[in-house]
């Protein structure tokens, strides 16, 4: 497995819409064991394929207490109610914000090995869903702010407490 190279704010791959996959080969086999490895790495519970440069609809994630998801032509079906969450990103290293998320979310895509998968999230892994699914959508969580001042730098400190759920690095 390999580390990928991240691609970072404003590069204009993370305001592309990725690509429905057609088959599930190797190669999304291999980008998958690869974005793994680059999410743990920096210390992400998620990680959209526009993230490290490829524009696939393919997302891992993996919560705290929770098994690695690999995630095929994700898509939000249904979503519930409305809660402010604190938010970072991968792709937007040193900040956080204050958005607005779903209570609770459903979703459909195929695993890794193209079996249709359902899923019915709340808190974490709901908030986890919807952040790479709009990445691969074009939608980076700064695009969610009410105001400016929902967005803050976080102080060097702060930056080494990414292990703490609540101040996770969604993606």
């Amino acid at each position: 497995m390999t580390v990928l190279p991240l691609v970072m704010l404003p590069n204009p791959l993370l305001r592309t819409k990725a690509k429905k996959i057609r088959q599930i080969d190797d190669s999304i086999v291999k980008l998958a064991e690869d974005m793994t490895e680059t999410m743990r790495f920096h210390n992400g519970i998620g990680l959209a394929a526009n993230q490290v440069g490829v524009l696939k609809r393919v997302v891992v994630i993996e919560v705290p207490d929770d098994s690695l998801r690999v995630l095929v032509n994700p898509e939000i079906i249904r979503k519930y109610g409305e809660r402010e969450v604190e938010e970072g990103c991968l792709s937007v290293p040193g900040y956080r914000g204050l958005v607005t998320r779903s209570i609770w979310v459903k979703a459909r895509s195929l695993s890794i090995e193209g079996e249709e998968l359902r899923i019915k999230a709340e808190g974490l892994l709901a908030q986890a869903l919807e952040n790479e699914i709009d990445h691969l959508n074009g939608i980076v969580y700064v695009d969610h702010l009410k105001q400016h001042e929902d967005l803050w730098k976080l102080e060097p400190e702060e930056q080494q407490e990414t292990d703490q759920p609540e101040s996770a690095n969604i993606s």
